[in-house]
């Protein structure tokens, strides 16, 4: 991308390029979590392992009505609330990114949040209260049940972390008075 940067790709066609982007990551991170839970929910028993890679890796199916290990289970209505704020902040933001590492980063967590926040609203015990189905253990790592869903919500933070460490901005910098836009524009690819 630097090299669209120097010849002067417009500002506009950076945007929609790293819009396309978010919402692309989005949508197949959403669609593929709903595709495996519900071939976890169809396929697998409820709370039986079923080894992958031995006890490194197993199918476990469980349903969360809480966030990680299962914090706050009394309460999912109040996840349901924080998945939609945080799907409206990156809305609101989306128009302004046009970084394709971040782009691809709050994707992901757009993606994810989608995924968990969909089990939230339409699976049992009712509208907004309802449990996420979790699928993957891997006890060695992490002494938890997660989805496709919590790593996109992961691998985002952490990528948005190093991105962060980096630098790497989410999007351009307007030029100040008297320098040129080549001048104030900003590490991405």
């Amino acid at each position: 991308m630097r090299a669209y940067y120097a010849k002067g790709l417009p500002e506009k066609g950076e945007r929609r390029l790293a819009i396309f982007l978010l919402v692309g990551v989005a949508l197949c991170w959403a669609v593929l979590d709903q595709g495996v839970k519900h071939w976890a929910e169809t396929t697998l028993t409820l709370r039986d392992p079923v080894p992958v890679v031995g006890e490194t890796l197993q199918w476990y199916l469980v349903y969360n009505s809480g966030a990680a290990f299962s914090i706050l289970s009394d309460k999912t209505w109040v996840f349901t609330v924080l998945a939609a704020v945080v799907i409206g902040v990156i809305l609101w933001h989306i128009p302004k990114i046009n970084s394709l590492r971040w782009a691809a980063a709050i994707g992901l967590m757009l993606g994810g949040t989608l995924g968990n926040l969909y089990d939230r609203l339409f699976r049992a015990p009712g509208f907004a209260v309802g449990h996420v189905v979790d699928m993957i253990s891997t006890p060695w790592l992490v002494p938890a049940v997660y989805n496709v869903a919590d790593i996109g919500l992961v691998g985002a933070v952490i990528v948005m972390i190093i991105l962060t460490l980096l630098n790497v901005r989410a999007e351009r910098k307007k030029p100040k008075e008297g320098r040129s836009a080549a001048a104030e524009t900003v590490r991405d690819a």
